[in-house]
């Protein structure tokens, strides 16, 4: 598959949604430094995601992958990854109960970056600029010299993206993460939700689960899997500079490996079959996940399938549905179709949150909680429909109380937008938000197994 791809070979294809550097000297240096310093994470635990995914091809596990929608330099704490962190344990609680099945935790954290943009520039005032691309790549801050792509910003990428894999590899493995002390939180949010009796019942379902392991003499002292977690790192590889520098040979398999994340995505603005971010991620032997929006066409997605994953390897390929709620029976149905006549091994997933966003009439940029809702309900629907599996979910959420989407049970709405819209790109779900959904999607895995064991 590899054997005459090299890590540079993108370079001779076009570039898509990527900056234009000025001083090519300190672009030389940062690719340099950056070619020197150890990977942030290592093959084994990437063939283990691999691995994972496989299963939840197969409905053998369910994928939850969530996270900020960029990761910001200036809202880097210790903190802030621990509540997302917190929220994601919380979730993958709720839904291993409804699923039955293993849940694949997977953050957008330690490599979320860089962002695609509508336009190379925006105009504020009446005064034009170059985009805001992530702080990757440049400054939010809007003036000419904050908006100047500068190389290295990608060292200090580097350096907040294994700090925040050393604390969350603290978390999965220092106790942080055992599965009474996640479900209590669980409980907490059950109790305060207020408006309806389905999360508590549900949280004293998984109580009472618990209660009997307890009493059958399995607990966190005895069984490791109670007590810690695996956690995988993920984000879109669109800088890649940044990719191909921190690209390793792995010395297991004689390989190439994408050393910046576990797993790594291609995005819908940059899935074109020729282009250079589908070169650079054929080649690695990390997952890959591709994004599938409604201009996706069921020829480009079978040749995609075929560059990106040609020995149709379980776990290797993870198709991210993203169409926007009411349009997700014009678009999967076809998709799905061209995978099952390829005979195409990948993990469906759905993510609800891209096409979904609005402007609110408050001007705000947010996304309703009841449109996510519903574009899960409906990829849910037509997996059901088509015999398909529904392999996970994809979120942009924080553990923050931010007030970036409306509804949910605490009711945000437009005019609450403003109390703390902290997003440095998209609106993502805030805490509450997030673990409400999680409740939400339980429901619906609980009603496929319910009829799964009905047609035994």
């Amino acid at each position: 598959m590899t054997s005459a791809w090299k890590k540079s070979d993108w370079r001779s294809k076009e570039r898509i949604q990527m900056p234009e550097y000025t001083d090519i000297a300190a672009l030389n240096a940062a690719e340099s430094r950056l070619s020197s310093y150890p990977p942030l994470v290592f093959a084994g635990e990437a063939r283990s995601l691999k691995a994972k995914l496989a299963q939840a091809s197969e409905g053998k596990a369910f994928l939850l992958q969530g996270g900020d929608c960029a990761e910001s330099f200036s809202e880097f704490s210790a903190d802030m990854i621990r509540d997302t962190y917190r929220v994601m344990l919380q979730m993958a609680v709720v839904l291993t109960y409804g699923a039955k099945v293993p849940v694949i935790k997977v953050g957008r954290v330690a490599g979320q970056f860089a962002k695609p943009r509508s336009g190379a520039t925006e105009t504020v005032d009446g005064v034009e600029l170059p985009s805001y691309r992530g702080d990757i790549v440049n400054d939010i801050a809007f003036t000419e010299g904050a908006r100047v792509p500068n190389p290295k910003r990608m060292l200090q990428a580097y350096t907040q993206a294994a700090a925040s894999l050393n604390l969350l590899r603290a978390f999965s493995m220092g106790g942080f993460a055992d599965i009474h002390h996640v479900h209590e939180w669980n409980l907490g949010f059950a109790n305060a939700a207020g408006t309806t009796d389905k999360y508590k019942e549900l949280a004293n379902r998984i109580s009472d689960s618990l209660d009997f392991m307890t009493a059958a003499g399995v607990n966190s002292g005895n069984a490791n899997s109670l007590h810690t977690v695996n956690f995988y790192t993920s984000h879109e590889a669109l800088l890649l500079e940044y990719e191909e520098a921190l690209c390793r040979i792995d010395s297991t398999t004689g390989l190439p490996v994408a050393g910046s994340g576990h797993m790594i995505w291609i995005g819908d603005r940059t899935r074109q079959p020729d282009g250079a971010h589908v070169e650079f991620a054929r080649g690695v032997q990390n997952p890959i996940g591709l994004k599938c929006g409604p201009t996706t066409t069921v020829e480009d997605l079978k040749v995609l399938m075929s560059k990106l994953n040609p020995e149709n390897e379980a776990g290797r390929l993870t198709l991210i549905a993203r169409f926007g709620a009411g349009n997700v029976g014009d678009h999967l149905p076809r998709l799905i179709k061209a995978v099952e006549e390829e005979g195409a091994k990948v993990v469906w997933t759905c993510d609800p949150m891209h096409g979904n966003t609005i402007k609110s009439t408050t001007g705000y940029k947010t996304r309703p909680f009841d449109s996510i809702l519903r574009e899960v309900r409906e990829f849910f629907e037509i997996h059901k429909a088509e015999d398909t599996i529904p392999g996970g979910v994809h979120f942009e959420m924080t553990g923050k109380d931010v007030t970036e989407c409306t509804g949910g049970v605490r009711a945000v709405t437009d005019e609450d937008l403003s109390d703390r819209y902290h997003t440095a790109c998209d609106p993502r779900l805030n805490a509450s938000q997030s673990l409400e959904l999680a409740f939400l999607v339980a429901q619906e895995l609980e009603q496929r197994v319910v009829a799964q064991r009905e047609a035994v």
